[in-house]
């Protein structure tokens, strides 16, 4: 199949990513797809987590669709839905590790600290031991899980700005 054909074929979708360019570039120069709703419809803008919450309550579900119409990041629109109730089993690199994802997040509740250096040491201290226990009883899945939480911690600490946090972390994870 010819690039040509592929793109006759796939038009519809080209189209969506074509008009989720606009709406970014909206996004990008400030412009908010709900306050410009707003605007038109002469109500007054609210904050976005109004507005995320209300696009939910009336239908909107796709958290994509939610993104691009408030111009928040889908980690934060997870987390308002998720705090309303609205939301459930979304996990992604800033979702807190007090919820459980699955049946092993339970033995890592509160193991994954980087305030300091000690704390991040800590931390990983807890994750090898649990690791080394998954690794007894032969158990490769709850092995992933602690390397899930280290690479977690490692990529928190890191775009927090604790890089000798993140490089204690990371050195753990080489080692596994």
């Amino acid at each position: 199949m010819t690039t040509e054909e592929m793109i006759q074929e796939h038009e519809r979708p080209l189209t969506l990513e074509l008009d989720y360019a606009d709406e970014a570039e909206m996004i990008r120069t400030g412009n908010n797809v709900a306050d410009e709703i707003a605007v038109q419809e002469g109500t007054e803008a609210r904050s976005k987590k109004e507005q995320i919450l209300a696009l939910y309550e009336s239908g909107a579900t796709d958290i994509a669709e939610i993104v691009r119409r408030v111009a928040a990041r889908p980690s934060y629109v997870a987390q308002v839905l998720q705090g309303a109730g609205h939301l459930t089993g979304y996990f992604d690199l800033y979702t807190t590790t007090a919820r459980e994802q699955n049946v092993y997040t339970r033995f890592f509740r509160n193991a994954l600290q980087f305030k300091t250096v000690e704390a991040s040491r800590e931390s990983v201290q807890k994750i090898d031991r649990l690791y080394n226990y998954f690794e007894r009883l032969g158990d490769r899945a709850g092995q992933h899980q602690a390397m899930v939480l280290a690479l977690t911690g490692k990529n928190r600490a890191r775009w927090s700005g604790k890089h000798e946090e993140a490089q204690i972390f990371s050195e753990w994870l080489a080692s596994h």
